[in-house]
């Protein structure tokens, strides 16, 4: 009996695990990027990456992505974007967030992170980046501390990251806060970011 009970108990445990799992996937909303070159849609981790998530949430819902550029494209590597505006003028963000990386999914072609300063760890604020290949170089490494966290996947609009990563770039002097600074690997013919919102009473379970 006693083994039995203890039988029922792992099977009860793993039964409401799964549904817990079940629930969690119903947490994770969808975004809708729009840009000169098409629409993707994006699931965001919420469940796996929640600081991360719902930092990226706030900058979409403050209305923070509307009309920026995607400053940065690398073929076969990343595509990244969030940081300044159409006039290439850097805009002011919140503080920067603990990097949880070390919890979240690998970079992964398709999965978007979180950009970081070089040798910064905790210094995430607004800028993301599309994986257009499989980069896990970018991943936590225990002995630096240090990853770029994943928040999201593009489940949609794969083709519109094919028309990005094969544009021709060059290297931009902007003003920087009032210093020049060097925009490298950027889009010669500029790609919009028109605006990222978040879709309504959806939630993709399927991933």
């Amino acid at each position: 009996m006693r083994y039995l009970a203890l039988l029922v108990s792992y099977l009860l445990v793993f039964f409401l695990s799964t549904l817990t799992a079940s629930d969690k996937q119903l947490e994770n909303p969808l975004v809708h990027i729009r840009t000169s070159l098409g629409d993707m849609f994006m699931i965001l981790y919420l469940d796996d990456a929640p600081l991360s998530s719902n930092n990226f949430l706030r900058y979409v819902e403050q209305g923070f992505y509307d009309n920026t550029i995607i400053h940065r494209v690398i073929d076969n590597y990343l595509v990244q974007g969030g940081g300044y505006t159409k006039e290439y003028q850097p805009k002011k963000t919140h503080p920067p967030i603990k990097n949880e990386s070390r919890f979240t999914p690998s970079n992964t072609f398709g999965t978007v992170g979180f950009a970081l300063p070089s040798f910064k760890i905790n210094f995430a604020t607004s800028q993301f980046f599309i994986n257009l290949n499989d980069n896990t170089q970018l991943d936590y490494n225990r002995k630096t501390q240090r990853g770029h966290a994943v928040f999201g996947k593009i489940i949609e609009g794969v083709d519109v990251l094919n028309k990005i990563k094969s544009v021709s770039t060059h290297t931009k002097i902007i003003d920087h806060f009032g210093k020049p600074h060097k925009l490298k690997d950027t889009p010669k013919k500029p790609i919009y970011i028109h605006w990222i919102r978040l879709v309504q009473n959806e939630r993709y379970t399927d991933f």
